[in-house]
Formats: C-alpha cells, sequence, structure tokens
C-alpha cells in the first residue's frame, strides 16, 4: 500500500513590532485560512508588558511559565491548550504545501506537538522573528527544519 502523500507547512515568523520590542503580550491575532494557527488569547493580560503583570501578580506569571496548564486571568489560553490546538490544525492539514505567518508562540507549540515533546520543552524554544520553520510528514508523523531565514 503507498504511502499519503506529504504535508508540508512552512510557519514565518512576522518582524517585531513595537509592541513585542517594549516585551508586551500580544491579542489573539488570527492566522487567515489557518485558523487554529492563531495567536494565543492572553486575556488581561493582552497588551501589558510582563513586568507590569509581573509587578501586579507575580504568582500568576510564575505558574504561567512553569505550569502548562496555567491560563492568564481574563480568558486567556494556557500552553497545553495552545499546545493542543496547534496540534489539532496539523493533524487536519491536508496534503500538500502550506504557508502561514504566525507568532513566535504558535512556532513552539507546533514543534511541541509535532515532535511529541512534554509541554515544558515549550519555554526551551526559542522562535527568532523573521525565520521559516518547516514541518513535513505524512500518517502522523512530522520531521522538523527550524529557523531558515525567509525568502
Amino acid at each position: 500500500m503507498p504511502l499519503p502523500p506529504p504535508v508540508r507547512l512552512h510557519l514565518t515568523t512576522p518582524p517585531l513590532d513595537e509592541g513585542a520590542r517594549q516585551g508586551r503580550f500580544g491579542y489573539a491575532e488570527p492566522c487567515p485560512g489557518h485558523e487554529g494557527l492563531a495567536a494565543p488569547d492572553m486575556g488581561v493580560w493582552a497588551g501589558r508588558t510582563l513586568d507590569e503583570v509581573a509587578a501586579e501578580d507575580p504568582d500568576a506569571v510564575r505558574r504561567w511559565l512553569t505550569d502548562p496548564e496555567f491560563a492568564p486571568p481574563g480568558g486567556g489560553e494556557s500552553v497545553a491548550a495552545l499546545i493542543t490546538r496547534t496540534g489539532e490544525h496539523l493533524a487536519r492539514l491536508e496534503p500538500g504545501r502550506h504557508h502561514a505567518v504566525v507568532a513566535q508562540a504558535v512556532v513552539r507549540a507546533a514543534v511541541v506537538s509535532a515532535l511529541e515533546l512534554p509541554a515544558a520543552a515549550f519555554w526551551r524554544l526559542d522562535v527568532r522573528p523573521e525565520t521559516v520553520t518547516a514541518l513535513s510528514g505524512r500518517a502522523g508523523r512530522w520531521n522538523l527544519l527550524l529557523g531558515r531565514p525567509r525568502e
């Protein structure tokens, strides 16, 4: 029986905007054509800097950085939920080539999901702006090419 055709997904990270340069949490920006790859919802932290949030609620920031199940207050998305959502999207991709411009957190989540890493690995992956991370695979098995410069 022949193998199914492969899926190839290029995840491109955009340049840092002014908010990202200041260390601000982003808003749940959509990913047109790939809704499952939208940026994470940061709840009431969106638009604020990590330092601002940590000064107000250091325990919540500590939990967010150490407990993948902890979600930012106000309807935020946990790291575990982001990984699950991203993995479900990867599993639904049709064979062929796909391209999406995504937040750095989405690249981390995709790598963790595709390689079946523990959720704690999310925080151990650095994703540079303006790079392409390529995933390719078939039958639920993924291969990874990290951090190729954008073309």
